[in-house]
């Protein structure tokens, strides 16, 4: 089938970090016939859905941004998630690629024709499009979980979901419950209880915490990332070397350095003694997992704020609804006129994919992750789905900052059409054989994580699967990461 029959060279879904990253890369290699589809109404992903109050990066911002396209003007070492929302609009006008997206138009499915080499789109209008090639760029967290709780729809107090934020709401005179202790209401709790009348925090599963070392960053040193570039090359490289150390270190080598975590997890539990007055509240914010099973937050205000007066940690689970609170799994009655939903997302029943995908011979990606194994050749390309491009996928993630992810996926893309080029074909499959030589490396690279080999069985992890595997992050270094997306074997993929 003829190019000029195809409506795209490239379709892109998702116009987040991943998506824009993605653009950049086929801009790169002249391919220009490329559309990014988005279903919000702007670019920037979760940090254009998300924008509650104390909304901040928690990996420093030099880490955190592309490193071909360092940003100078970070206002903190931690940044605000206004400023990571104008950096994408920065990158998406810098790179030429507004004029590629299209807002507000969600995906329901794509199809691969076999015999005519292209993909079919359709969208929830009806329409359809096709394009040579498909990429997924549709992030891990892009799914929001909201659970069943029994009475809900029977609650007649205002109702605000995380990722649905009314900007201005005010707290002042609220009896609020936050449903939820993962990083986002870490950052969102402290803020509430300084104004509400009363907060109830409802907590299923503690989090570890550690201080976070956030400040200002002075104009002068601002001035010095913009004139002298090397020296925020050296501040992510120390920034990202520290990272390594307590994830790479204390999470992914746990059977190795076993010492590592339960240092780090006895500097988590110091900091919470120090910081909490009440011993009960601080034995039930102590988590009875590892260290790792569950990402661990940054805060010098979330344990604090449970020393205020108008703030009560409730562990007593959810029983039921009223039209005026929450009854407790144990029976009280909690009396409240605002509900937070901190409830986080939906990974692995309707996110991986996030709508339904068919490759060749019908196979249906959800269907064949879920009744199988969750799997992905170097976190990107799946078999039986030729000129596909997974980019929110399992094993991908490096476990760092998810720009590791994005530019060692780019750095891939790359090389796979560098080849299809050299070549002078237009189609790729990554091989069975190559697929499972991965699986079985990054499988057995994790029996050394704390994943497995340490105590995750409380942490109700989003890191676990339905299976209880722990497929999302990919065991590996940051520059090992990046050097084996850049140099895999060729001859791992079929072309045509």
């Amino acid at each position: 089938m003829g190019e000029q029959q195809l409506d795209h060279e490239v379709l892109i879904i998702g116009a987040g970090f991943g998506g824009i990253g993605a653009g950049i890369e086929f801009k790169r290699l002249g391919i220009n016939n490329i559309a990014i589809i988005e279903r919000e109404d702007d670019l920037g992903g979760t940090w254009h859905v998300n924008h509650y109050p104390g909304l901040a990066v928690d990996i420093a911002s030099v880490t955190y941004s592309y490193s071909f396209e360092p940003n100078p003007h970070w206002s903190r070492l931690f940044a605000p998630g206004s400023e990571l929302k104008a950096y994408a609009e920065h990158v998406a006008d810098k790179y030429d690629l507004r004029r590629h997206m299209e807002f507000g138009i969600v995906v329901e499915g794509a199809e691969w024709n076999d015999e005519a080499g292209f993909w079919t789109v359709r969208f929830d209008n009806g329409q359809t499009r096709t394009s040579r090639y498909l990429v997924t760029a549709t992030g891990f967290l892009s799914q929001p979980h909201i659970p069943d709780f029994p009475g809900l729809n029977d609650f007649q107090g205002d109702v605000l979901h995380t990722t649905k934020w009314e900007d201005g709401y005010d707290f002042t005179g609220k009896k609020a419950a936050v449903i939820g202790t993962g990083a986002t209401a870490v950052q969102l709790i402290p803020e509430i209880a300084e104004t509400a009348d009363d907060l109830t925090v409802f907590q299923r599963t503690a989090i570890w915490v550690v201080p976070k070392v956030d400040f200002a960053i002075p104009s002068a040193v601002q001035k010095a990332f913009q004139k002298v570039p090397f020296t925020q090359k050296i501040a992510r490289a120390v920034n990202t070397s520290m990272l390594e150390v307590l994830m790479v270190g204390g999470v992914l080598h746990y059977k190795q350095l076993k010492a590592g975590n339960k240092l780090a997890a006895e500097a988590s539990k110091a900091y919470l003694k120090r910081a909490v007055k009440d011993p009960v509240t601080r034995r039930a914010l102590t988590p009875t997992y590892d260290f790792g099973c569950k990402r661990p937050t940054f805060s010098n205000k979330y344990f604090q704020a449970f020393n205020k007066p108008n703030v009560k940690l409730e562990t007593g689970g959810i029983g039921h609804f009223t039209p005026t609170g929450i009854v407790t799994g144990e029976g009280t009655e909690v009396e409240i006129d605002t509900l937070v939903l901190a409830t986080g997302f939906n990974l692995w029943d309707v996110n991986f994919p996030a709508f339904t995908i068919t490759g060749r011979e019908g196979r249906d990606l959800g269907k064949w992750w879920r009744e199988g194994r969750f799997q992905a050749y170097e976190g990107i390309t799946v078999p039986q789905f030729p000129n596909f491009l997974t980019l929110n996928s399992p094993y991908s993630y490096s476990g760092l900052s998810y720009f590791t992810t994005i530019e060692g996926q780019m750095k891939h893309i790359g090389r796979l059409f560098g080849e299809m080029r050299r070549r002078g074909t237009d189609r790729f499959e990554v091989s069975e054989e190559a697929n499972a030589k991965f699986l079985d490396k990054v499988t057995g690279d994790l029996d050394s994580s704390v994943f497995y080999a340490g105590d995750c069985s409380t942490s109700r992890s989003y890191y676990f699967n339905q299976h209880g595997e722990a497929t999302l992050l990919r065991p590996s270094a940051t520059l090992t990461t990046l050097r084996e997306q850049g140099s895999f074997p060729l001859e791992d993929y079929q072309y045509a």
